[in-house]
């Protein structure tokens, strides 16, 4: 075979904005690509390893010879191996095998840039372009309204390895699968968008996705990256949005990673105490270093751009924030001011933030973060991090903190299901119900409710209702819809069985019947995230363990009142204040028979009556059902 032929895509102008950490789209130019040059077909290689003396291709198509086809180092220093090789094309696999300058150290290693990977366990690049056609012109025309924040976003998060599985052959459904009944399943259930647990190539099912070694490869688990594409278009076509779950925050050891890339530590910093994860065992990106900047900025604007993703769901932003994270004292060193932030990761959070709002005004990036650093998704030229939202973490756990007690103790924890709002607004917040909840012995979420089944499956269907009258976007992962009475496992399928039973499917009705009422209500998203769409009415009702409120939207007659009743005591002629006088209407019951509730307490019409409760002039008298919310609208 022809040997290395001289060729690069780079210009010099790529090459000041990768050494300076600005190149945005380094997925251009890195990798394999194939061409056609002088006339002849092949594949122009580029791989950035400063550190190695010499770098060759190696891969089925030389017999994995070392030596065999030589790259070429640019002479401007930026450490970028090139070259173009004859007769190589889509579908062939290959490595990069680098000799390095440190203690003549040889390794083998998969492009950081490959577009697609080999079947773990094998650990090949491979050769790959598409063309693929994609026909969700309308959706990207109007996305802008579908992920504002002044939109409803109801997402429903899934691995796709265990949503549903292939039971005669007991596999993974493929993308072309999980194209006709995921897409299916998430419209009929009206959420707005999926989040999909990382789909970028990563060696150990164990890890569910977040160890990642291929950054620009959708896993070869499930098909081909056509055919992942073709799995968002069909959500688009369905006016589903699509986050993906993205992992800046660390990466494995496997040797053909990016650890150690060259010899090096080329991706990693090289301070173990700031480069190397105690808890998840494994290396940390060097914030600090530019090139590392443009290949992480480069891998987030390659998924919005490639695969038209509406979002990033940014993996562990705590661990990134702190110098001390899971540290102990002698584990660290301060910032050059004496704190515990990480200010290049500050820094480089910051510029992702403006480069994928800059060149895609229409997403949002989601930051999971569980402290109490401040603005997170404030814009950053006001000295926020940038991020469109934030996980309210605090929400999550006092919430399922306080539902996991007794009814009959509830009245001495009224403050733990009220804090939330005394900072709701500080952030715009995403109220998560999320696979982190529901493993390593933490029990389903209805595993968590107490009482007989009856008052369990009252109290899941109050939770959810209460969390979607909430302030704030919504996230429930997989099976939580339909009250899945396991732990997840991620080897296994999620129970659909159950909902041959009535409480099991009179919670997904609920669900379906509350992402709609979420969608319909634009008091319930329009001021999503700021003070002026929420007001209490009380939240001192301890005794009788009641919560009464008042969302609004942007029209003064888009407003819902919204009672929850925290106990299985039905509450009739209860007294609410309510902001002025009129006829006002039942609009949602969580213990509507068609949910497995009761049915025996509904409110008709209601007429205001001019008595003074609560600091209001007019109030009304409602029947609230056991362990339910209901709520009302003005007619």
């Amino acid at each position: 075979m022809t040997k290395v032929i001289p060729h690069s895509l780079f210009t010099d102008f790529d090459i000041n904005l990768f050494k300076s950490g600005k190149h945005y789209r380094l997925y251009e130019k890195m990798g394999a690509h194939p061409i056609t040059l002088n006339g002849v077909a092949g594949t122009y290689f580029a791989v950035w390893a400063p550190s190695a003396k010499q770098v060759s291709v190696v891969g089925d198509f030389n017999y994995w010879t070392d030596g065999s086809h030589k790259l070429n180092v640019r002479w401007d220093e930026s450490g970028i191996w090139e070259g173009f090789v004859p007769g190589v094309q889509k579908g062939n696999a290959y490595k990069y095998k680098i000799h390095s300058h440190h203690n003549n150290i040889i390794t083998e290693k998969a492009d950081p840039y490959a577009r697609r990977s080999e079947h773990p366990p094998k650990t090949a690049s491979i050769v790959w372009e598409d063309a693929y056609q994609w026909k969700d012109a309308k959706w990207m025309k109007n996305r802008h309204k579908n992920n504002a924040l002044t939109a409803p976003f109801s997402v429903y998060e899934v691995h796709l390895g265990s949503w549903k599985k292939q039971v005669e052959e007991n596999r993974f459904l493929s993308y072309i699968e999980l194209t006709e009944e995921l897409v299916a399943y998430v419209k009929k259930m009206n959420f707005t968008h999926v989040e999909l647990m990382p789909v970028m190539e990563y060696p150990y099912d164990p890890s569910w996705g977040y160890q990642i070694t291929g950054y620009f490869a959708p896993s070869s688990r499930f098909g081909f990256p056509e055919e992942f594409k073709f799995l968002i278009d069909n959500l688009h076509k369905n006016n589903i949005g699509i986050i993906l779950d993205w992992v800046p925050s660390h990466f494995p050891e496997d040797q053909h990673g990016l650890g150690f890339f060259d010899g090096s530590n080329l991706y990693e910093h090289p301070d173990k105490n700031r480069g190397y994860h105690p808890d998840w065992k494994s290396l940390i990106f060097n914030y600090g270093r530019n090139e590392v900047k443009s290949f992480l900025i480069s891998n987030a604007i390659f998924w919005l751009d490639q695969f038209h993703a509406d979002g990033l769901r940014v993996d562990a932003v705590a661990s990134m924030l702190f110098l001390d994270y899971s540290r102990e004292e002698g584990e660290w060193e301060p910032n050059q001011f004496g704190g515990r932030e990480n200010l290049e990761a500050i820094t480089f959070m910051q510029e992702l933030n403006i480069a994928v709002y800059g060149n895609y005004p229409d997403v949002q990036t989601i930051a999971e973060e569980s402290t109490a650093f401040p603005g997170v998704s404030k814009p950053v030229y006001l000295g926020g991090l940038g991020f469109g939202m934030k996980w309210m973490m605090g929400w999550m756990h006092d919430t399922l903190q306080y539902f996991s007690k007794e009814p009959l103790y509830r009245k001495h924890h009224q403050n733990d299901i009220t804090f939330s709002m005394t900072y709701a607004f500080s952030e715009n917040f995403m109220l998560p119900l999320s696979h982190d909840e529901v493993v390593h012995g933490k029990r389903s979420i209805l595993n968590r409710m107490p009482g007989d089944e009856w008052q369990r499956f009252a109290n899941l269907r109050l939770l959810y209702s209460y969390m979607f009258t909430h302030p704030g976007t919504k996230l429930l992962f997989q099976g939580a819809e339909f009250g899945q009475s396991e732990e997840w496992n991620f080897e296994q399928s999620l129970d659909w069985h159950l909902l041959q039973y009535k409480p099991h499917l009179g919670v997904q009705k609920l669900m379906k019947d509350l992402n709609k009422f979420y969608k319909t209500q634009p008091a319930l998203y329009e001021k999503q995230f700021i003070q002026e769409g929420f007001e209490w009415i009380d939240y001192s009702d301890a005794e009788n363990s009641i919560l009464a409120y008042i969302r609004k939207g942007n029209a003064s007659k888009d407003m819902v009142i919204v009672v929850c009743n925290m106990t299985p005591v039905p509450r009739e002629n209860y007294r609410i204040g309510v902001p002025k006088k009129g006829k006002l209407t039942e609009v949602f019951n969580s213990d509507n028979k068609n949910y497995f509730g009761s049915g025996n307490f509904t409110n008709n019409t209601i007429i205001t009556e001019a008595k003074e409760w609560q600091y209001r002039e007019n109030s009304i008298e409602i029947v609230i059902p056991p362990l339910a919310m209901v709520a009302f609208k003005y007619i």
